[in-house]
C-alpha cells in the first residue's frame, strides 16, 4: 500500500512540541500511541480477502478504532457498511458520506431518539430496538418522518445484555415496529467475545447462539414478515458466523488493529497497538520505570507486556508510572531510553489519547485523528 500522509501535515500539540511528517518514531513526545501499519495493512487484507469468499458481508466495528480514514479503507476493502456504538458517531460518519450504517446499541429518551429522527432524515441509518415503549417513542416523536426509521430488533442469543428473548418477543417486537409505521430491516445479535481459541468447542457455543437468532428470523418469516437482514459475529468468531446459515452481515472491528488479549482468539490477526514510553528511573539489576500508567494505556485485562524486549516483566501499572522488573541483567536500557509496550485493550487505551501515529520503518508516517 502506497505511503501517504493522513490529516494535518503538522499537529502541534505544545508551543514547543510538533510530530512531522517522516520524523523518527524515537523524537515522538511520550507517552504516545503507536500502530504498526504493515500489520494493520496485513488485517485489513486478510479480513477483505475472507470475505470475497463467502456470501455475508462485513460491517466492521468502527468504535475499534474511531480514525475516518481507517474506517473509508474498510469501506474501500469491500465492507458493506459500518457499526457504531453511539449517535455521535454515526453522524460523523454521515458527515463524511458514509451513510450505511447501524448503531448497534439500544438508544432512549426523547433527547437521544429526536437525533435519531433527525439524522434518518440524511441518511437510513439502522438502529437496534429491544424495548416496545422505545418503538413507540419513535413513532411520536418522529411524526410524519416515521416511515424513515430504519429499525432492527435486537435479540439476546447469549451475552445477557441487550435484546428482547429469541422467538415470540421478538416476533412481537417486530409486528409493533410495522404497527408504528417505522420500517423492520431484521434482526441483530450479539453474540459477545467468544474467549476460546479456535476448535470445537467454540464452534458449538457459536452456533448454538447463533441458532437462537436464524430460527428467530423463520418465526417472524412464517409471520409473513420479511427479514433483510440478520446482523452478529465479531472478530473472535467472524468465521464461524459467516458460515452459518441464514446470517447475512457480520460487525467484526477489532480484527483491523487489534490488542494482544484478544490474540490467542483470533490468531490470524496480528496486534499492531503499542504504547511508546520514556524510561525515567532506573534501579540496577532490579526494575525500571516509565512515564506511561493508566492515563496512557488500560490495565482492565491485565498487565500488558513489552514489545520486543523479553528481558523486561510487567510488575506494576500506576497513574501515571508503569514498573517494569529487570528480569533478564543482560538487558541493556537506560533512563532516556525508550520502549514500547503491547496495548492490552485497545477499546479503553482508544479513549486515553487523541492521535494514533501510523509508524513504518521506524518513522512516523501517518497522523490519524480518533474521533471521541
Amino acid at each position: 500500500m502506497p505511503s501517504k500522509w493522513i490529516g494535518q501535515p503538522e499537529v502541534r500539540l505544545t508551543e514547543r512540541t510538533a510530530i512531522r511528517p517522516d520524523m523518527e518514531v524515537t523524537a515522538l513526545p511520550t507517552p504516545a500511541l503507536l500502530m504498526d501499519l504493515d500489520g494493520m495493512e496485513r488485517n485489513l487484507l486478510r479480513m477483505a480477502n475472507f470475505f470475497r469468499g463467502v456470501r455475508p458481508k462485513l460491517r466492521p466495528h468502527f468504535k475499534a478504532h474511531q480514525v475516518l480514514s481507517l474506517a473509508k479503507r474498510q469501506m474501500e476493502a469491500g465492507a458493506v457498511g459500518l457499526t457504531c456504538a453511539r449517535l455521535s458517531q454515526a453522524e460523523t460518519l454521515v458527515d463524511q458520506g458514509i451513510d450505511n450504517i447501524l448503531i448497534a446499541n439500544e438508544i432512549a429518551g426523547d433527547g437521544k431518539i429526536r437525533h435519531f429522527v433527525d439524522l434518518s432524515q440524511r441518511a437510513p441509518v439502522l438502529v437496534a430496538v429491544d424495548n416496545p415503549k422505545v418503538v413507540s417513542d419513535m413513532a411520536r416523536l418522529a411524526g410524519e418522518w416515521k416511515e424513515r426509521l430504519n429499525v432492527l430488533v435486537d435479540v439476546d442469543v447469549r451475552l445477557g445484555r441487550c435484546g428482547v428473548k429469541p422467538g415470540e418477543e421478538a416476533l412481537s417486537l417486530a409486528r409493533l415496529v410495522l404497527e408504528k409505521g417505522l420500517i423492520f430491516r431484521g434482526l441483530m445479535g450479539y453474540e459477545g467475545q467468544v474467549a476460546l481459541p479456535p476448535g470445537p468447542e467454540k464452534d458449538r457455543v457459536v452456533n448454538e447462539a447463533l441458532k437462537h437468532l436464524t430460527d428467530t428470523k423463520t418465526m417472524i418469516e412464517h409471520a409473513g414478515i420479511g427479514v433483510e437482514i440478520v446482523t452478529c459475529g465479531g472478530t473472535s468468531d467472524y468465521s464461524i458466523a459467516a458460515n452459518f446459515p441464514g446470517v447475512n452481515e457480520i460487525q467484526a472491528g477489532s480484527y483491523l488493529l487489534m490488542d494482544s488479549t484478544y490474540v490467542p482468539f483470533a490468531p490470524e490477526f496480528e496486534p499492531t497497538l503499542s504504547i511508546l514510553a520514556t524510561i525515567v528511573s532506573k534501579t540496577p539489576g532490579e526494575r525500571i520505570v516509565v512515564d506511561a500508567g493508566f492515563r496512557a494505556m488500560s490495565g482492565e485485562n491485565g498487565l500488558p507486556a513489552v514489545k520486543s524486549n523479553v528481558g523486561l516483566r510487567a510488575k506494576a501499572l500506576h497513574i501515571e508510572h508503569m514498573v517494569l522488573e529487570i528480569a533478564d541483567p543482560t538487558v541493556c536500557t537506560e533512563v532516556g531510553d525508550k520502549i514500547e509496550i503491547w496495548v492490552r485493550f485497545l477499546d479503553q487505551t482508544l479513549g486515553l489519547h487523541d492521535y494514533i501515529y501510523g509508524v513504518r520503518g521506524g518513522k512516523v508516517e501517518e497522523i490519524l485523528r480518533i474521533e471521541h
